[in-house]
């Protein structure tokens, strides 16, 4: 871990790092066959990259040794609640109205894999939660990504159900972060709900 350095890059240093962006995104979906076959192409992950650049309030910090191998990246979640779109299920009051306040903060992490990846992983997601305000940190992940899944649980991450989305992999699983005593107190009621899964 001494050796990897942690930095931030805003939207234009991000968008040069777009092919080596692209290229760990593909390696961090080389676990498996099946989840190669499942991943999204690297034209698509490029594709979705520039859409999310371009959001008000994106950000992204990045691991590196000699060369990139980690990044998290993310945006506030706009309060229209578009974000959830296919969200199976109706949403949790409480997650409602974190979104419509402007509470939630929607990350992706991708971290090439090595011994060190999760705490690569676990550290790239403190400190760019640790920038904004945020209530709540959301994320997608694909559900048969049981490694990445497993250790967002153990990290405090809550399972609230599944999302569809039109292109790619059709679902995912939506997992929500609470950050600090009074957004957990407030998603205390969560854990009565079948779906979600709390870490244990």
């Amino acid at each position: 871990m001494d050796a990897v350095r942690f930095r931030r890059v805003n939207r234009w240093l991000a968008q040069g790092l777009g092919g080596e962006l692209a290229d760990l995104y593909v390696d961090s979906r080389e676990a498996s066959a099946a989840e190669a076959y499942r991943s999204r192409s690297r034209l698509d992950f490029l594709n979705r990259l520039t859409g999310d650049i371009r959001r008000p309030g994106f950000a992204m910090v990045i691991a590196e040794t000699d060369h990139l191998v980690g990044c998290a990246f993310g945006f506030p979640v706009a309060s229209d609640g578009f974000w959830w779109l296919g969200f199976d299920g109706t949403l949790p009051q409480s997650i409602e109205q974190l979104t419509a306040s402007g509470g939630v903060f929607a990350i992706s992490i991708l971290v090439q894999p090595h011994e060190q990846d999760q705490e690569v992983a676990r550290r790239l997601q403190e400190r760019l939660l640790s920038d904004h305000q945020s209530s709540l940190g959301a994320t997608l992940v694909d559900p048969e990504d049981h490694p990445t899944l497993a250790s967002l649980r153990s990290w405090g991450w809550l399972d609230m159900g599944e999302v569809w989305r039109p292109a790619g992999p059709t679902m995912f699983r939506a997992l929500v972060l609470p950050l600090g005593d009074r957004t957990t107190a407030r998603l205390t009621g969560l854990a009565r709900e079948p779906r979600t899964r709390w870490p244990g």
